[in-house]
Parts: C-alpha cells; sequence; structure tokens
C-alpha cells in the first residue's frame, strides 16, 4: 500500500486549505487518519476516520479541522479553515489503530504573511 499526500504549500492566515491522501491500490476498510508534525516538535495525530465515516478528532486541533474520505476515489481529505501561523507543519496520512505503514515524505503547509 502506497500513501501520497499533497495540498499543501505557502497560505496567509485566515486562509483555508484542503490536504488529500490518496491510497494506492485502496483504502479498503481501514480507519485512516491525519497526523502532523511541527517544526522542532513531535508527529501528533491530528484526526481519523473509519471507513463508515465515523471522525474523531485529537484535543490539539480545534474546529477548524475537518476530515473526510471518499471510499470509491480511496482518497482521504483535511480541510483546515482560518489557517494560523501554528498550523505550520508537515502534514501525513497513514492508518490509525493499528500497524503503520512506512510514512510518505507528507505535505508541507506554511502559514505565514
Amino acid at each position: 500500500v502506497q500513501l501520497v499526500e499533497s495540498g499543501g504549500g505557502l497560505v496567509q492566515p485566515g486562509e483555508s486549505v484542503t490536504l488529500s491522501c490518496a491510497v494506492f491500490p485502496s483504502m479498503g476498510f481501514e480507519t485512516m487518519a491525519w497526523y502532523r508534525r511541527a517544526p522542532g516538535k513531535q508527529r501528533d495525530w491530528v484526526a481519523s476516520i473509519t471507513s463508515a465515516g465515523k471522525t474523531n478528532y485529537s484535543d490539539l486541533v480545534t474546529g477548524r479541522f475537518t476530515i473526510s474520505r471518499d471510499n470509491i476515489k480511496s482518497t482521504m481529505y483535511l480541510r483546515i479553515d482560518d489557517l494560523a501561523p501554528e498550523d505550520t507543519a508537515v502534514y501525513y496520512c497513514n492508518y490509525f489503530g493499528r500497524v503503520l505503514l512506512p510514512w510518505d515524505q507528507g505535505t508541507q503547509v506554511t502559514v505565514s504573511s
């Protein structure tokens, strides 16, 4: 199984971004999750979503984060609204609650004016 994250970039405070995670060949019935590593910090779990669409969010993130998935496209998403500088991080996707896949390079989100 291969993970490919995309959608990051340089964004201004207050803007929104939607990150994508394509899973090849398929997510199947796996619970998937987003993680992030801010500069100088460890990688933290951000949010997870079951194959049925049940979501769970870390206390580290606020209501500005929305996780979703398209099982037909085998793609997971993370929308972040009202971006703030503290959201600057490399965002990764992976399984949740089981042995993780090798980490992909992630997608960098930099929030700066």
